[in-house]
């Protein structure tokens, strides 16, 4: 089959690999239809996630048609499934209190040690993210191996397009999660870091949630426009001071709850930003944590702050007194998506939930290093790629919207 590899930083290359195959009871295999590039996989391809092989094959946001099971799936053949990206076992301590991302049992023991190091305790499988992960093959291919395939995939009714419910496997969950964990009460105002789709996702959840006011906060120009579609009110950081403008906004107060959906790869030129960039370029730091700073300083006394964003490693000059003082709560934490993928099926097929804004671009899977360099170079103009195994590219080569 074809898929997409890792080969190193900047260097994803589509080639030919051994298709997969049932290696357990609940496994299924899924023909893959539709798969999306998640900001999380430019992580991967700027080379900021420790534990990448050469030839592992990337994407966690996928679904498809399946094609094969083992004798314990509930699955059968001809299915259209929407796969979440966390893998589950169902059975564990933490998967019966449906904290689907801590299952202790989806990644394989030979796995564990690398993150129980580095988090004390190891992390969920996810799929196409790290040996870390459990060094799973992604659904960026023509097929893929679904571990727990009775837990996780969720079964799609004929005649939704793929467009409509592919990011339930990731991006939705997350941004309704991220304001889940916001604990959004009537007539609140929240605060949103990056218009990214999670951060979209967020803005729209809020709302749905009872929000009164949504803030969002970005530098690209389309990206605070979709965000406005929404009703959102925008601060564009490169053009106004975040915290003096949030202050304005509320009174002094600084909003409710806050949301940070930028994660480890902050950007603008902020003296406590640059100094995170040197320091991970010389490696004697990881992350670049602007955004969750600014989010603890601007959030009101007593308020929340919900960090979907991802983050891998050690941070420093992080504002603990703030946090402290201030009384905040903070909730986090990789998405439970099979908890939400239910729900949120509902929410889209009852029209209730858009997702469809967010594709800018659909390619060719055979396109997949392009689609990347694009969305990493260009994320004013290209918000999601959607990668379909077998379409036939435009005849210029360019991507079709």
């Amino acid at each position: 089959m074809r898929a997409l590899t890792w080969h190193g930083k900047h260097d994803v290359r589509v080639e030919t690999v051994d298709d997969p195959e049932i290696l357990n009871p609940r496994d299924a295999i899924i023909k893959i239809t539709a798969t999306a590039i998640c900001g999380s996989d430019l992580h991967l391809y700027d080379g900021y996630i420790p534990t990448m092989q050469a030839g592992d094959i990337l994407g966690h946001e996928f679904m498809g048609e399946v094609v094969e099971v083992g004798p314990r799936s509930t699955l059968r053949k001809g299915d259209r499934v929407v796969v979440p990206f966390t893998i589950a076992c169902g059975n564990c301590f933490h998967c019966g209190k449906h904290q689907y991302s801590a299952c202790d049992n989806a990644n394989p023991a030979d796995n564990q040690d690398i993150a129980q190091e580095l988090y004390g305790q190891p992390m969920s499988g996810l799929f196409g993210y790290s040996h870390m992960t459990g060094g799973y093959s992604g659904g960026q291919a023509e097929f893929v191996r679904v571990p727990f395939s009775d837990v996780g995939p969720i079964v799609i009714p004929d005649g939704v397009p793929d467009e409509k419910v592919l990011f339930l496997s990731d991006i939705l969950p997350t941004g309704w999660m991220a304001a889940e964990n916001a604990q959004i009460e009537p007539g609140d105002t929240v605060a949103v870091w990056g218009c990214g789709p999670v951060g979209l996702f967020s803005v729209q959840s809020a709302f749905l949630m009872g929000a009164a006011r949504v803030i969002a906060i970005d530098h690209f120009p389309h990206r605070l426009e979709l965000a406005k579609r929404f009703g959102a009110e925008i601060i564009n950081y490169e053009e106004t001071r975040t915290y003096e403008a949030l202050m304005e906004m509320t009174g002094g107060i600084g909003p409710d709850a806050v949301i940070d959906a930028v994660g480890l790869e902050a950007h603008g030129f902020f003296l406590d930003n640059v100094l995170d960039q040197i320091k991970a370029s010389t490696f004697l730091g990881t992350d670049r944590t602007h955004s969750i700073r600014q989010a603890i300083v601007a959030c009101r006394k007593g308020g929340r702050v919900s960090m979907p964003a991802v983050y891998g490693g050690f941070v420093d000059k992080f504002p603990l007194g703030a946090f402290m003082e201030k009384g905040l709560t903070l909730k986090t934490g990789q998405t439970h998506v099979q908890h939400y993928m239910p729900g949120l099926l509902t929410a889209i097929l009852e029209g209730k939930i858009d997702t469809t804004f967010l594709i800018s671009h659909t390619l060719p899977l055979e396109q997949a290093p392009d689609g990347y360099k694009m969305f990493h170079d260009k994320q004013n103009e290209v918000t999601k790629v959607v990668l379909k195994p077998g379409l036939q590219p435009a005849a210029s080569g360019a991507a079709s919207a």
